[in-house]
């Protein structure tokens, strides 16, 4: 059994896999010991076990170093495991049963949300939202809860065209300025909500999860019956849209948050940062 004084090694060695995870490439062990601020000599040791555990790669030409095979059989015995959505489960319950209307988890898959987890009131509601589904990211307030914190670039990258912006309904973003601006609009608030894009006569308010870089890595939502305000009387912004019947958009976004935030506590993440993709 190994001592208290492998902790600290072990908790260097940790940090270099998050210093590799974070880079799009392959970095030199020079990067990896400023950036954490260690000596040369135990980075390169630190490198030389990880390399021997196989969850570092040497290239020794480029005289770089890279994620190994182990993190990927890590990785995808994560994956197996289903832990976001056993984490978030016993959340959602509790947000359904503090509501009483439909909840959900989400998580961006390119440029469209899939649900990975639904739960439902006593009473449930039939909608579209169902485990496995996926749908626009753009017109789904989970989507646009997750695409508000990310860089303008990358939603830029999603939405290259104007073919991209497809429509459910008369409602939603139909180009990028558009979606920029809604974004904007929703990051500024805290939340994200949705009025008849996706299904006429119901409605949603979404908040972002994040993993430790502070990345969104997931959603939370709750969708309301409701009465869609008129075309072009600030559909998809929740200062002008008719209230939920039972509640208002703000207690709505409060408890959804709070969920959401509870999420990125048991993943081990952070707040996010406020990217601008405006």
């Amino acid at each position: 059994m190994g001592s208290s004084s492998d902790v600290p090694a072990l908790r260097r060695g940790l940090a270099v896999l998050r210093v590799l995870a974070a880079r799009p490439g392959p970095v030199s062990a020079a990067v990896i010991a400023r950036e954490l601020e260690l000596p040369r000599s135990t980075t390169y040791h630190l490198l030389s076990e990880l390399v021997a555990a196989g969850f570092v790669t040497h290239l020794p030409e480029e005289r770089r170093y890279g994620l190994g095979v182990a993190t990927f059989e890590i990785g995808s015995a994560y994956l197996r495991h289903e832990p976001l959505e056993r984490l978030a489960g016993p959340l959602l319950r509790g947000l359904v049963d503090r509501v009483g209307h439909n909840a959900h988890l989400g998580v961006l898959h390119g440029s469209e949300l899939l649900y990975l987890v639904k739960e439902r009131p006593a009473q449930p509601q039939t909608l579209v939202t169902d485990v496995g589904v996926r749908l626009p990211a753009q017109l789904a307030a989970s989507g646009r809860a997750m695409l508000a914190h990310l860089p303008r670039v990358q939603v830029r990258a999603l939405f290259p065209r104007a073919e991209s912006f497809v429509l459910r309904t008369e409602r939603g973003p139909r180009d990028l300025p558009g979606l920029r601006r809604l974004l904007t609009r929703e990051r500024r608030r805290g939340w994200s909500v949705e009025d008849g894009e996706i299904t006429e006569g119901f409605a949603s308010v979404a908040c972002a999860a994040f993993d430790h870089g502070g990345r969104p890595a997931a959603a939370i939502s709750v969708t309301v019956r409701h009465h869609c305000a008129d075309l072009g009387a600030g559909s998809g912004d929740g200062r002008q849209l008719p209230e939920p019947c039972g509640h208002t958009w703000p207690e709505l976004a409060r408890l959804v948050r709070a969920t959401a935030d509870e999420l990125t506590n048991r993943i081990g993440g952070r707040p996010g940062e406020p990217a601008d993709p405006a």
